[in-house]
C-alpha cells in the first residue's frame, strides 16, 4: 500500500475502479442506483431491444417523484405522459425485480430524500441516478452524481459506468455562522463567490467548522447544490453525526455488519498533507441570509445588499441585463421589500423535516399574507408524518397554510405545480433558470427561513426581523 496522503474522494473512487483505460475513462462500479419515472423508461427500452437483463436489481431502487401530483394522489394522474411514465416505472420494476415505491406507498417521496431516510445511502458508496441533484448523497461521504439516460441503461445492465476521474477541490468554511444563516445560505454564498461555472470539472470536498457542526440534513442541502456551481458532485467526510443519523434505519447494517461497516467508515477522511487541484477558504462571519435576484443560482446576494451593478461583475453586460429584464429588476435596487406572489418550500434541497421546523419557527403565531399562494410540500411520506407528529401541521393550519403530498412539485415545471408567467416565487428549491418553475415564472432562491418571512409579509423580508425565538432554540434546526 502507498503511504502517499490521500483525499477522501480518492479513497472512495479508487476502491471502485474495475478497470483503467489508458488515456480514457475508468470502468467504475456502482453500489446504489436510484431511478424515477422520467429518465428510466427509455433506458429499459434499450435493455429490451438488446435482450439484456438488469444485472443487480437489489442495488437499484425506484420511486415516483418528478411529475407526480401533490394533491389527490389517490386519483388517476390526469396528464397522459406522466401517467404513462408512472405505469412504465411500475411495470419495469416488477419485470426486473426492482424495489418500487410508487404513489400511495408509505415510503414514496423524492428520490434524494427517501434514499438517506431509509438507510440506503451509506458512507463510502458510489451512487448514481438519472438526476443532476444526486450529489445530495455526498453528504454521507459517498461519491454521488447524476447520469444520462444511456448511462442509466449501462448501470442497469452492467452495474458499472465509464467515467473520467474529476479533479479535486476543497472548500473550507470556518468560524461561527450568524443568526438566521442556514446551510442553504452557506451554499448560495459559495456559488455566488465561485459562479455557476467555478467548480466545473471538479469534485468538491466541503471541510471546516461550519460543515462539521451541520446536521446531516444541512449537509445534504449543501451537497445537493454542488452541481449549481458546475461541480460533478460534493462530498463531506462521515463522522459521528453521520453514524448517528444512519444507525437504526431500515436498510442500514445491523449487529456485526454495523460494527464492520463503522470500522471502515471511520477511515473515510482526507489524510493530513493530501493535495487538491484547487482550494478555497471562506469566513462564516461573512455570510448572511441570501436571496437570488437573477436567472442562475450564482446571482445571489446577502439580503442587506443591493443588486450589483453590471460594471462590478465579471462576464457579459448584455447577458446580465437580459437576466434582470426577465426578472423585472434593476441594478442597484434593494431586494428587501419586493412584492412576491408564491412561496414554495420543498424539493430535494429543502424538503426535509428540519426545513419545516425552520419554516414553522417563523410563521408560528402569524398569518399567511393574503397576496401569497404557498405550496408546502414534504419530501416524503415519512417527512409528512413527522410534520404531523411534531405539531408543525397545527402551526401551518393556524397560520393559513395547507400541507400538500410528497413530490418534486414546484421545483421544476413537470407537474401541475407551476408558477404562472410574470409571477414571483420565493423558492427553497435549487434552480432559478428562466421558466424553471413554469413558462415566464420568476424564481428567487432562498432558505426556509427567508421563505417563511416572505410568506407572512407578502414581500422579500429579512427573516432576522421576524425572529422571536431564542438563538439556543434555533440550534434545534440544522445543528447550527
Amino acid at each position: 500500500m502507498s503511504n502517499t496522503p490521500s483525499t477522501l474522494f480518492d479513497k472512495v473512487w479508487d476502491a471502485h475502479v474495475v478497470r483503467k483505460i489508458e488515456d480514457g475513462p475508468d470502468v467504475f462500479f456502482i453500489d446504489r442506483h436510484f431511478i424515477h419515472e422520467v429518465t428510466s423508461p427509455v433506458a429499459f427500452l434499450g435493455l429490451e431491444s438488446r435482450g439484456l437483463n438488469v444485472m443487480s436489481p437489489e442495488r437499484t431502487f425506484a420511486t415516483a417523484d418528478h411529475n407526480t401530483p401533490t394533491i389527490n394522489q389517490h386519483l388517476p394522474v390526469k396528464d397522459l405522459l406522466s401517467a404513462n411514465q408512472l405505469r412504465a416505472l411500475e411495470s419495469n420494476s416488477s419485470k426486473y425485480g426492482i424495489s418500487h415505491w410508487g404513489l400511495g406507498n408509505p415510503k414514496n417521496g423524492i428520490v434524494h430524500v427517501v434514499g438517506p431516510e431509509n438507510g440506503i445511502t451509506l458512507p463510502g458508496m458510489t451512487i448514481v441516478c438519472g438526476d443532476s441533484h444526486t450529489s445530495t448523497h455526498g453528504a454521507f461521504g459517498a461519491i454521488a452524481f447524476g447520469i444520462g439516460t444511456s448511462e442509466v441503461e449501462m448501470v442497469l445492465s452492467s452495474q458499472c459506468i465509464m467515467q473520467p476521474k474529476p479533479k479535486k477541490m476543497r472548500i473550507n468554511v470556518n468560524g461561527k455562522l450568524s443568526k438566521a444563516v442556514t446551510p442553504k445560505d452557506v451554499t448560495l454564498y459559495i456559488i455566488a463567490q465561485l459562479t455557476t461555472g467555478g467548480a466545473t470539472g471538479y469534485f468538491v470536498e466541503y471541510a471546516g467548522d461550519v460543515f462539521r457542526n451541520m446536521s446531516m440534513e444541512g449537509r445534504m442541502t449543501v451537497c445537493n447544490m454542488s452541481i449549481e456551481m458546475g461541480a460533478r458532485g460534493g462530498i463531506i467526510a462521515p463522522d459521528e453525526t453521520t453514524f448517528n443519523y444512519i444507525n437504526g434505519r431500515e436498510k442500514a447494517p445491523k449487529g456485526e455488519a454495523w460494527d464492520k461497516a463503522l470500522s471502515y467508515w471511520k477511515t473515510l477522511k482526507t489524510d493530513e498533507g493530501a493535495t487538491f487541484d484547487e482550494e478555497y477558504h471562506f469566513d462564516a462571519a461573512d455570510i448572511e441570509p441570501m436571496i437570488t435576484y437573477g436567472t442562475n443560482p450564482g446571482m445571489g446576494m446577502g439580503i442587506s445588499k443591493n443588486i450589483p451593478l453590471a460594471t462590478d461583475l465579471k462576464g457579459g453586460v448584455a447577458t446580465y441585463e437580459k437576466s434582470l429584464n426577465y426578472m423585472g429588476f434593476h441594478e442597484g435596487e434593494q431586494m428587501k421589500g419586493k412584492k412576491i406572489d408564491y412561496v414554495f418550500i420543498g424539493s430535494c434541497t429543502n424538503g426535509r423535516i428540519e426545513d419545516f421546523r425552520a419554516f414553522a419557527s417563523i410563521i408560528k403565531g402569524r398569518k399567511k399574507a393574503d397576496n401569497v399562494t404557498a405550496w408546502i410540500v414534504p419530501g416524503s411520506h415519512i417527512v409528512e408524518q413527522q410534520i404531523k407528529e411534531e405539531g408543525i401541521l397545527d402551526i401551518l393550519t393556524e397560520a393559513g397554510f395547507e400541507l400538500r403530498q410528497p413530490g418534486c412539485s414546484a421545483c421544476l415545471a413537470m407537474n401541475d405545480d407551476k408558477i404562472p408567467a410574470g409571477k414571483y416565487a420565493v423558492s427553497t428549491s435549487n434552480r432559478n433558470f428562466e421558466g424553471r418553475q413554469g413558462p415566464g415564472s420568476r424564481t428567487l432562491l432562498a432558505s426556509p427561513l427567508m421563505a417563511a418571512a416572505a410568506a407572512v409579509t407578502g414581500m422579500v423580508t429579512d427573516p432576522r426581523e421576524l425572529m422571536e425565538v431564542q438563538e439556543e432554540e434555533l440550534e434545534l434546526s440544522y445543528g447550527l
